[in-house]
């Protein structure tokens, strides 16, 4: 607690330490380790002569504990992440590790049912302790419930067996009555987050057995203990990071991605802005991408042989895929004499299989046109790189234009940044002021008008699988997002790939235009979330709509969104004199 002076908090981004909020007299800081049991995500410096009294939790648990008033207070401070809950100027403000959300409507799921451990493994209070601790070493588990007539008489934990086995205090060939702990804390089945926590600090304890009515003379259903409490808390961004980092296999990744999926439907339910919900899911899957290259380069057991980087193509190089989509993907290395180019090159490939095959078993399936790294025409030299994409940019055609909107797009993953420099400094020294080139590109993004008829009703597919349907992704978003890229191109914009991005950046740069960069920036964040929802909702990639389920507003929304569709493509047609097309 801050008892004078001033205290920054801050988070570390981009190797820049970033100023999130400032302690004043009075306020309190680092509730984190109490409640979350986790490390601090911020870092806290004085801003002037401060004095700040530290209170250690052993000294403070009781207290708080035996004082629900307090324990109250402080579980709202960290559940809604505001030093103080009742302050309205500071309601909704939610940090995690570095990305900061406003939303009057952050709070946590602290106050929905926590899941636990259903139908536990018990004992009874005749057994021996040498096969109780048998059996919790076989099946896994720190507790097990002692009960009669399946009603909770005490539980054992490994601290048990530590402190009165271990310590010779017991014989090992004792009932386990003799060591149990008893009474053993009851809860009902619809326990919060909140309130688990509240009950095992009240308590001290670290278990809590779930019964049908909550007391100890009903039926035992289950067992809560911390680690479900961090397990709640595991769709965190900060957690999933970390959970990546340690991950070895294939299986630890696609848990990581099944948590984020999760993470991404309660920020859309909770209204949070589709730009943060995509800057946090691109940073997660980049981690992924990034524990596979590591993992496949260990299982190969050599390392690389010269220099290289991972690349992610298309809306992973956007940072826009929310949902589970296909892979696109590239390896670059540097230039080596022409006898090894042959092996070096295996090599990557090799690497990028094991890459692609670990990506396909987290959820991301395998590209169907295979433009990812393990296709020998996605994995070259830095030189032959740089020639692919001088050939697309001084030959255009239409298969050229088309690998343009994909390899446009990317973003450095892994490896030397350089490699991926030396091909952006390419792109844009080929691509300044050729005229053919964006008069090819402009074309492929006025292929798709604004879609509506001129009745303002919905162009459908008209045939085919989706018949009836609404293609999202071609008709609405990559307008969008094709627009975005050529535009920031003839401005020589480096090294900003999404999409949101872009446009942010083109206002800066064109005052002028900028209530139409600024309208198209919301436009594709409504239609991504448009877009996420359908996907979450049916299990797909959520590309095509079913007009008839969506509410008149939705409808009314999708059709406003398609004007900035329409002046974006007048910006195109006069910037790059594309007159033929209107």
């Amino acid at each position: 607690m801050v008892n004078s002076g001033a205290v920054g908090l801050s988070v570390t981004s981009d190797s820049d330490d970033v100023l999130i909020d400032k302690c004043d007299e009075g306020d309190i800081l680092g509730l984190r380790p109490f409640f979350a049991k986790d490390n601090y995500l911020m870092t806290a410096k004085a801003r002037e002569e401060s004095i700040v009294y530290a209170i250690p939790i052993d000294i403070f648990t009781p207290y708080v504990a035996s004082n629900p008033p307090v324990l109250s207070f402080l579980l709202e401070s960290f559940a809604s992440n505001t030093r103080n809950p009742y302050d309205k100027n500071n309601k909704g403000k939610l940090i995690s590790e570095n990305v900061i959300y406003n939303d009057q409507n952050a709070e946590i799921h602290y106050y929905q049912p926590i899941k636990y451990t259903e139908n536990p493994i018990t004992a009874s209070p005749s057994d021996i302790v040498r096969y109780v601790a048998q059996t919790m070493s076989s099946s896994k588990i720190g507790s097990i419930i002692i009960h009669e007539n399946r009603k909770p008489i005490g539980i054992v934990t490994d601290k048990d067996l530590r402190s009165k086995i271990a310590t010779g205090l017991f014989g090992i060939d004792v009932t386990i009555d003799k060591i149990m702990s008893s009474p053993v804390i009851t809860v009902a089945d619809n326990l919060s987050l909140a309130e688990a926590q509240i009950m095992m600090l009240k308590n001290n304890v670290s278990h809590l057995c779930v019964t049908k009515d909550g007391s100890r003379d009903s039926e035992i259903t289950g067992i809560l203990t911390e680690h479900d409490i961090v397990v709640a808390q595991a769709n965190n961004p900060g957690v999933l990071l970390k959970q990546c980092k340690k991950a070895m296999k294939s299986a630890d990744l696609k848990e990581v991605r099944f948590k984020l999926s999760d993470l991404i439907q309660h920020s859309l339910d909770k209204n949070v802005p589709i730009q943060h919900i995509t800057s946090i899911v691109g940073e997660i899957n980049l981690a992924i991408t990034t524990r596979a290259i590591e993992l496949a380069i260990e299982k190969i057991g050599t390392p690389p042989p010269t220099q290289f980087a991972w690349m992610n193509m298309g809306s992973q190089g956007r940072k826009e895929q929310l949902l589970m989509t296909d892979q696109d993907n590239a390896i670059v290395f540097e230039d080596v004499p022409e006898e090894q180019y042959d092996t070096v090159k295996q090599y990557y490939i090799e690497l990028a299989e094991k890459v692609t095959k670990t990506l396909n078993k987290v959820g991301y399936i395998y590209c169907p046109a295979g433009m990812m790294a393990s296709n020998p025409l996605w994995c070259k030299s830095v030189t032959d790189w740089q020639n692919q994409f001088k050939g697309w940019i001084n030959t255009p055609g239409e298969k050229g234009i088309l690998h343009c909107t994909i390899f446009f797009d990317y973003d450095f993953v892994y490896g030397s940044e350089a490699l991926v420099d030396a091909i952006t400094k390419t792109i844009h020294e080929e691509s300044n002021d050729n005229q053919l080139f964006f008069a090819y590109l402009g074309a492929d993004a006025l292929k798709n008008p604004p879609p509506l008829g001129f009745f303002r009703q919905f162009l459908v597919e008209n045939d085919g699988e989706h018949k009836d349907t609404f293609d999202l992704k071609a008709r609405a978003l990559m307008p969008l997002i094709d627009s975005a890229r050529i535009l920031a191109l003839s401005k020589g914009i480096k090294n900003v790939s999404n999409t949101l991005s872009r446009y942010a950046k083109l206002a800066e740069l064109e005052p002028q235009n900028a209530p139409i960069y600024e309208a198209c920036a919301d436009a594709f964040a409504e239609l991504l979330k448009f877009r996420t929802e359908e996907g979450f909702q049916n299990d797909s990639d959520g590309r095509y709509l079913n007009l008839n389920e969506l509410s008149k507003l939705d409808k009314l929304k999708l059709k406003n969104d398609f004007q900035p569709i329409n002046d974006i493509q007048e910006v195109i047609k006069n910037r790059f004199q594309l007159t033929y097309f209107t």
